[in-house]
């Protein structure tokens, strides 16, 4: 690897470590140029780990590549919220049968929140599986592979184990961040919602010094990112040491990104309606030059006695009157959410109670799942599990609801010119960006565009899509 494309990889990293990074994998040639190619499917948080894995390997020199059929190296970055991600990593890791049997020297390993849940149990149950490793072993992955080329196959690697203890010190690794790229503040979850296995996926609560992200944000700038996703768990939860005998908390943290650096454009995902305050609503009405009007903000049910078996933290109620007030504080306000149905004890008065909300919140976009069981969880042990056909029905019910209310919400855009920072245009001069409002654009444009914020007045308006015509 040339000098100028590690400055390139680390550029968004505290100068004192990159030495460190530099002395642990840059000078051992691990990758000897080999192709590693990483599969990922599940939150941002997956899709921010799997731009940190190809960082760190092409460090230690390996090469990416765009297809498994390429890779000497193949890594499976997997979510396991629900049931069916689990299913799929050992579906996808038969389907590499063929390549290994092509290729003896192929080496397979499954990272992500599955490989911290399965661990051992994926060896067993897929022996083409050769390591495995957990979500804060992330960055001892260049050794790792290394280990795993030195037994040449006859041992199983599995590194899998949290640290505690450990500080988030963790920089932002970016190889090629575009226009629009994540930023991690925080990991982990301290909530134990019953129906959630991150907290065993993803380990205990640690937030990044405030320092840390500014600092990350501001080189982010100077490499021509437009626009940062704050990124966490649960990321209005952050709060770290001032310096002063008190805490930063989430509120402070937008705060600053928004006055002490250039970034253009702030979003973050995902919040935690318990953690929402009226601080945070202040720092957004305040800074909506910067900060996006778009907040995600998971009610996961509409009937509080559900959200109390779900461990939540909050009620119908008091979730509605935080909604009442942010749409106070920010009139413009844009808003999504995420909902299980199905979830044990769900009777058809609590799910009529959820379509309810959805009706009265008026959200633009839902992401809706069926309660699946999780390990380690404790509504995997109740007993007042729903049938998967009544799960189905209501789910599918759920979204044609939705469906005909964000046909009628959209239409309020028809006509209306938005802000759209442009991300890309391909050959046949299609630009593609995203509006303050979290709307995804299409329009006909040049490549002078991109990383440029324009105006397009919006012709066609749908739920999923926007079409528009450029402003003159």
């Amino acid at each position: 690897m040339q000098n100028n494309t590690e400055n390139n990889i680390l550029a968004a990293v505290d100068p004192t470590s990159i030495e460190s990074i530099k002395s642990d994998y840059n000078s051992l040639d691990i990758g000897l140029g080999r192709g590693v190619y990483v599969s990922t499917y599940g939150c941002q948080m997956n899709v921010n780990d799997t731009e940190r894995m190809y960082s760190l390997l092409e460090m230690a020199h390996f090469n990416p590549v765009q297809t498994p059929e390429e890779a000497d190296l193949i890594i499976i970055n997997a979510c396991s919220i629900r049931e069916k991600p689990v299913h799929k990593v050992y579906s996808e890791v038969g389907r590499y049968k063929k390549l290994k049997d092509k290729n003896p020297n192929l080496k397979i390993g499954v990272g992500g929140c599955v490989g911290q849940q399965e661990k051992e149990k994926l060896i067993k149950q897929q022996p083409l599986i050769d390591f495995v490793f957990g979500t804060d072993n992330i960055d001892n992955l260049p050794n790792l592979v290394s280990q795993v080329y030195e037994t040449k196959g006859k041992e199983k690697i599995i590194n899998a184990k949290f640290e505690h203890r450990a500080p988030y010190h963790v920089e932002t690794l970016v190889r090629n961040p575009g226009v629009s790229t994540f930023v991690n503040i925080a990991k982990g979850c301290d909530n134990f919602c019953t129906f959630c296995v991150v907290p065993y996926t993803r380990g205990r609560e640690k937030s990044r010094p405030l320092s840390h992200v500014v600092m990350d944000v501001r080189t982010l700038v100077q490499r021509g990112v437009k626009e940062v996703t704050l990124l966490g768990q649960n990321v209005n939860s952050y709060h770290t040491d001032n310096g002063a005998g008190g805490e930063y908390d989430f509120a402070d943290l937008l705060k600053k990104v928004a006055t002490d650096t250039d970034i253009e454009r702030i979003r973050y995902t995902t919040s935690h309606p318990k953690d929402f305050n009226e601080k945070l609503m202040h720092v957004m009405a305040d800074h909506q030059d910067k900060i996006c009007e778009y907040v995600h903000l998971p009610f996961q049910s509409g009937s509080s006695s559900i959200l109390e078996k779900m461990n939540r933290g909050y009620t119908r109620e008091i979730y509605l009157e935080k909604i009442a007030l942010m749409k106070k504080y920010i009139p413009n306000l844009v808003l999504s959410t995420d909902i299980i149905v199905g979830f044990p004890g769900e009777t058809e008065a609590d799910f009529q109670q959820t379509l309810d909300l959805v009706k009265e919140v008026q959200f633009e976009t839902i992401f809706a799942f069926m309660y699946s069981p999780r390990p380690f969880t404790k509504a995997a042990q109740f007993t007042d599990q729903i049938p998967e056909y009544v799960k189905n029905q209501r789910l599918n019910h759920l979204f044609e609801v939705h469906e005909k209310m964000a046909f009628e919400l959209v239409k309020k855009y028809q006509d209306q010119t938005l802000q759209v920072l442009v991300e890309s245009i391909n050959e046949q001069g299609k630009a593609q960006g995203r509006s303050t409002q979290n709307k995804l654009v299409y329009f006909m444009g040049t490549k002078e565009l991109i990383g440029k914020t324009v105006p397009v007045r919006i012709t066609q308006a749908f739920p999923s899509v926007f079409r528009g015509e450029l402003c003159q």
